[in-house]
């Protein structure tokens, strides 16, 4: 098998499966494939993958569900959905919800690799441009002490202030939509509203500007929800 960067491929079509392991393998990448959602988590939790590829039609757990477990344990994971379905509803949900990109059923193998490898360059350039040592980081996150710092400054932040600011922050320029954002940052998504996110954001930025007055690094997308705006990008 390819030493490459390791994508894991969860698919229930053995047929498919078979294609785009090879597609993959034959252009340097390390395929594993799996054919549940269950079965996914398992080998999330042994391997560090540099993608994953999801067939939103799992026998267990559908493809979106499986999204939102594996986005939860890891962040930074890059994700394709795969989808049989021809209505759109489906690939709107997908990128809203966060994924990189959307291939629909049948699709060409080779097309497949190439959007692997455009998701993988703009996850590489993002990592380097949050690495790059030039300028310290706007925020800084202590999950040990469950604290979050602007500007080498302690914010004075509730439970879901924290939950909140720490989504952003783990990936700059991602858009949110509001209920991903409930999702993730309520003990009780159901029972929040999206006013509610978008009062909690106000009060964020509100914390934000009394540190730094000239800076609103959270930046709201009309009708689809939140960001955290990239450095170097203008305000």
């Amino acid at each position: 098998m390819s030493a490459g960067p390791a994508v894991l491929l969860v698919e229930d079509e053995p047929a498919i499966a078979d294609t785009v392991v090879y597609a993959l393998s034959t252009d340097g990448f390390a395929p594993r494939w799996v054919a549940s959602g269950e079965a996914a988590l398992a080998a999330a939790a042994g391997t560090h993958f540099a993608l994953a590829i999801i067939d939103i039609g799992l026998p267990d757990i559908n493809g979106l569900e499986l999204f939102r477990q594996l986005q939860r344990a890891y962040p930074a994971l890059p994700v394709i959905f795969l989808t049989a379905r021809s209505g759109e509803i489906d690939r709107v949900v997908g990128l809203e919800m966060g994924a990189d990109d959307y291939v629909a059923k049948p699709f060409s193998p080779r097309e497949l690799v190439a959007r692997v490898r455009t998701v993988l360059r703009r996850a590489q350039r993002a990592a380097v441009v949050a690495g790059q040592p030039a300028a310290p980081a706007a925020f800084e996150t202590d999950d040990e002490r469950k604290l979050i710092r602007f500007h080498g400054t302690a914010l004075d932040l509730s439970r879901i202030e924290y939950r909140l600011l720490k989504v952003l922050v783990e990936r700059p320029g991602r858009v949110y939509s509001r209920d991903e954002l409930m999702e993730r940052a309520w003990d009780d998504p159901g029972a929040a509203f999206d006013r509610t996110v978008d009062a909690h954001v106000k009060t964020l930025r509100a914390k934000l500007r009394a540190i730094a007055p000239d800076e609103d690094p959270i930046v709201t997308h009309r009708g689809m929800g939140y960001s955290l705006r990239e450095e170097g990008r203008e305000k």
